[in-house]
Formats: C-alpha cells, sequence, structure tokens
C-alpha cells in the first residue's frame, strides 16, 4: 500500500503541495491575488512556525506588525528550505490539531497552484479525492458556517453529488451550492472563478449571491 493510501488527507495533501511548490519554482503564479508561490511558501512557513505572528493573518494592529516582521524574517530563507519545512510537518504543538486545522488550508493552497498560470491543471479526478471529500465535508460542518457569514439574510445549503445536503446559513432566499465537497471547499474559500460549483435557486438569489464575499 503507498505512504499517500495510508495518509491522512491533511498529510497528503501537504506533501502535494511541497511537490508542486518545488516544480513550479519560486516564481509561479498562484491564485492568491499578489502571491508567487514564493509568497505562499513564506505565509504557510509564518503560519505554522511563528504562532504568535500568525494571529496577525486576520487581525490588524499590533498583531499585523509582528507578522510583517516575522514574514520578512522568513522570506530571507532559501526558496528550498521553505519548501522543505511545509513539506516536513507541523511543529510539534500543532500535531495533534493537524487534520482539523490544516487540511482545507493545505487542500485550497494546493490548488491555488494546480489551477494557476500557463501550468494550470485541472480538477482531480473525483475517484483520486474520495477520502479528501469525506474529510473536507466533515469540517464543512463547522467551518462552512463562517465562510459564510457575510451572506447576510441569504440562505445558503451545499449539496452533494450523492444527494446528501447540508444548511449552512437559513434565509430567505436560498442558494443551493451543488459539486463535490472539494470544489465545495474552494467556492466557499473565495475561488469562485475556478472552482466547479453549480448554484441553484430563484434569481434573486443568485443575484444575491454575486455579492456576497465568502472565505476568512
Amino acid at each position: 500500500m503507498s505512504r499517500s493510501a495510508t495518509s491522512p488527507p491533511s498529510r497528503t495533501e501537504r506533501r502535494a503541495l511541497a511537490r508542486l511548490l518545488a516544480e513550479r519554482g519560486p516564481d509561479a503564479p498562484t491564485l492568491c491575488e499578489g502571491w508567487l508561490t514564493r509568497d505562499l511558501a513564506v505565509h504557510l512557513v509564518v503560519r505554522e512556525r511563528r504562532p504568535l505572528a500568525a494571529p496577525g493573518i486576520l487581525l490588524g494592529g499590533p498583531a499585523r506588525r509582528l507578522l510583517e516582521r516575522a514574514t520578512t524574517e522568513v522570506r530571507q530563507l532559501p526558496y528550498d528550505d521553505l519548501v522543505a519545512l511545509v513539506e516536513s510537518g507541523p511543529p510539534a504543538w500543532l500535531a495533534p490539531l493537524d487534520p482539523r486545522v490544516n487540511l482545507a488550508e493545505f487542500f485550497v493552497h494546493h490548488e491555488d497552484v494546480r489551477r494557476a498560470g500557463p501550468e494550470a491543471l485541472p480538477p482531480r479526478p473525483a475517484e483520486e479525492t474520495r477520502a479528501l471529500d469525506e474529510a473536507l465535508w466533515g469540517l464543512l460542518g463547522v467551518a462552512g458556517r463562517l465562510l459564510v457569514r457575510r451572506a447576510g439574510g441569504l440562505g445558503i445549503a451545499l449539496r452533494r453529488p450523492d444527494g446528501q445536503q447540508r444548511v449552512l446559513r437559513p434565509g430567505t432566499p436560498t442558494v443551493v451550492l451543488q459539486g463535490r465537497p472539494s470544489e465545495l471547499t474552494l467556492y466557499l474559500y473565495g475561488r469562485q472563478a475556478v472552482a466547479q460549483v453549480e448554484p441553484t435557486g430563484e434569481p434573486e438569489a443568485l443575484a444575491r449571491l454575486a455579492q456576497v464575499s465568502f472565505g476568512l
């Protein structure tokens, strides 16, 4: 049995992202606006290895200034060292939480590299992402509600290809986002342009959906 077949999806996505970062090099495009692959690698290292600075990713003020200093320091590392740190796994304090804290992060950023630029790759076949989709579906039950918090009164539900459905936000009118859990994850993290998701609902609901800012 291959190592990827026995590894949790969070670890599999981490390894795959590290391999792709190494293949594409430090100056390849990503789906993160303004970021090349080096910027993405720096972000991941700071997020995991500078716990005092990491809150600045979401917060302003002193936390943001600490993040900026840490980012400047980490950016001085050679690109190969950054990729090695990404691939090596979480530090000991974070390891027990890795599947819940890092799965979506590494999946989304893996796709940020896979689907960007002239070397963009198509979505992976469903048979390759079954375990990943199940793990992400579980996370969306909690994280999804946070990701749609700016939807106002618009109701939002998710529906998988197998018919399973989950309401993230009750409201009227309601839109249903249909797709594999991996594609739904990309959509809710703000990658609507590349996510293979079909929104359905009344015209008013779809018009309001287009105005929603998803993500953290």
